[in-house]
């Protein structure tokens, strides 16, 4: 496959992108920006979070981890399902009763500054960090597979992709980037039933056939019984669970585009739309993980993990399942990354620098301000991408795990402490809970294999991580005045 007709490709759907930006960033203002004047269709809303929950990784590495992991990434899936309802009926009837643009701003009210900047800033580095690791992840199978043979440096792949990005976000914000998640949403699963029906014609396997040959190389394999490993089943559905509430109900970016819907009905609609299709995909994903396998062992192929699906897309299959492949990939990175950016915009300029309280700058200043702020975290999503280069770790998506469970910990114990009990809190001493309770868990995870006979912490150190903040926080708290 012509590197030069993949890449004209890339071009031509960078166009496609900044056309919809135009058209819908008419007329915005910076309330547009943050939610989306509080005015997104709903089924918009579900159908564009699908892309941006699924992400690069999704794309590239779960279909990669099936040989290893056979299905049991559908655990965590599982544990996801049940996340989402607890975000449609316990967190969003919360945010619609405050009012919010900022998701942050309910522990102000709860707590106090202390708190509400710290909540603020554990969104921001966990974004961040999680953003860019996917960004990573899509950038360099492109760089590898494309650009490397056109003689473009990964640096200039990294400033190109992050410039196309600032110029369809930075006037709409939520209000385009509900439009273009849709449009980037339906090239992915495009791209995903293409390769599952393709790959299927092309080794003679009926639907019910393929699910033959997977069940007996033991690739349907869903459920582990092992109470010790890391992906024990209960381990990974409650982590799924927690995982979901912490990284969609807690996040900015997650609940900036749900509370851009215009009541919460609706909101809740699109909650619940949105996470029973996401099961169907996740479940499509992993069918598509073990179709890539049989087909390399039929065709004598050793390729293996994030690199099996790009490989046999790109250099094993048609042109025009690569190109499909190619804008589809392209359409898992954008999703995560312009999201991130205009939230992280939004946290940054709402919760840190108080933008949408000081009533003495006018709606210019405001937007000055607001650029310059997301042209800042532009130019730090380039240097971490060019960190993880750097660094070239191929695990990804145990990467990402990790991270939400010392990043989103925090946050989660900060939130369900407000919210279970009426306690009031010492605010200062907030920060310091906040911080402290990711090194212990990190001191436990560490030394739990020899100190709980071979037990391995996994996906429920979210979970921990959650439950010593909470601990910490009723530790310098009292009961509230009545």
């Amino acid at each position: 496959m012509s590197p030069v007709l993949l890449f004209t490709c890339i071009v031509a759907y960078f166009a496609v992108l900044l056309l919809v930006a135009f058209y819908t960033s008419k007329g915005s203002t910076n309330h547009s920006f943050f939610i989306g004047n509080k005015n997104s269709n709903w089924m918009l809303v579900a159908f564009g979070m699908i892309g941006t929950s699924l992400s690069g990784v999704t794309f590239i590495s779960v279909p990669g981890t099936v040989s290893a992991n056979h299905f049991a990434y559908f655990q965590v899936v599982l544990g996801y399902f049940i996340g989402y309802f607890v975000v449609a009926y316990m967190l969003l009837p919360l945010y619609y009763r405050l009012n919010l643009t900022s998701i942050y701003d309910y522990l102000n009210h709860r707590f106090g500054t202390y708190s509400y900047k710290t909540g603020a800033l554990l969104f921001i580095v966990s974004r961040t960090l999680g953003a860019t690791l996917r960004l990573y992840l899509v950038i360099n199978v492109m760089q590898l597979f494309i650009l490397d043979a056109l003689g473009v440096p990964f640096v200039a792949t990294t400033f190109f992709i992050l410039l196309m990005i600032l110029l369809y976000t930075f006037k709409g914000g939520v209000k385009t980037i509900v439009w273009t998640d849709t449009l980037q949403t339906f090239f992915m699963l495009l791209a995903l039933v293409v390769c599952v029906f393709y790959i299927m014609g092309d080794l003679n396997l009926t639907f019910t056939e393929a699910i033959s040959q997977l069940n007996k190389l033991g690739y349907t394999e869903m459920f582990n019984t092992d109470v010790l490993d890391k992906k024990f089943f209960l381990k990974q559905i409650i982590g799924g669970a927690f995982i979901t509430i912490s990284m969609t109900g807690l996040d900015q970016e997650m609940m900036q585009k749900n509370i851009s819907v215009k009541n919460l009905a609706d909101s809740q609609k699109n909650m619940v739309t949105f996470s029973s299709v996401m099961v169907l995909v996740n479940l499509f994903f992993l069918l598509l993980g073990g179709l890539l396998y049989l087909y390399a062992a039929n065709k004598g192929l050793s390729v293996k993990g994030d690199d099996l699906f790009p490989t046999i897309a790109l250099q094993y299959l048609p042109p025009i399942i690569a190109i499909i492949f190619i804008i589809g990939l392209i359409s898992a990175l954008f999703p995560s990354a312009d999201g991130a950016i205009t939230a992280l915009t939004s946290s940054f300029c709402i919760d840190i620098l108080g933008l949408q309280r000081n009533k003495k700058l006018s709606e210019a200043q405001q937007s000055k301000t607001r650029i310059t702020v997301h042209l800042i975290f532009s130019f730090i999503f380039l240097l971490f991408v060019l960190y993880f280069k750097w660094l070239d770790n191929k695990s990804i998506i145990g990467i990402l795990l990790d991270i939400a469970g010392y990043t989103y910990g925090p946050l989660l114990g900060l939130f369900a402490f407000g919210m279970l009990t009426k306690r009031s809190i010492t605010d200062k001493f907030a920060p310091v809970i906040c911080l402290l309770a990711p090194v212990i868990c990190y001191l436990i995870q560490y030394n739990s294999i020899s100190w709980f006979s071979n037990y391995q912490i996994g996906i429920e150190m979210l979970i921990l991580n959650g439950a010593l903040t909470f601990m910490g926080l009723f530790a310098v708290s009292k009961k509230a005045a009545l």
